[in-house]
């Protein structure tokens, strides 16, 4: 696996962490995508991927209070998923 662009130096404490939508488009403004989020952030807490403490969905980014054991890798893994599930709202034509 290559190196993580995320720089986790205490495992043992929660980070604050931003995530923002590409070119700050108000995607999470939408309901539909905002539950993505919300799904997504239930599976890792379910799991015990990560531990939440608290988070704020804006329209054009979130902020996550989090721990893990492996927090670049389970935030690589939730943002990756993210974007797949977003783009693939926009792709899928509804009825």
């Amino acid at each position: 696996m290559g190196r993580s662009r995320y720089k986790i130096y205490e495992t043992d404490c929660p980070y604050l962490i931003t995530c923002t939508v590409i070119e700050w488009l108000p995607l999470f403004s939408i309901k539909e995508i905002a539950a993505i989020i919300i799904d997504s952030l239930n599976f890792m807490v379910n799991n015990s991927r990560m531990k939440i403490y608290g988070y704020v969905i804006m329209e054009n980014h979130l902020h996550l209070i989090a721990i893990s054991d492996n927090l670049p890798d389970e935030l690589g893994k939730f943002k990756s998923f993210t974007a797949r599930k977003i783009i693939d709202y926009f792709l899928v034509p509804t009825l």
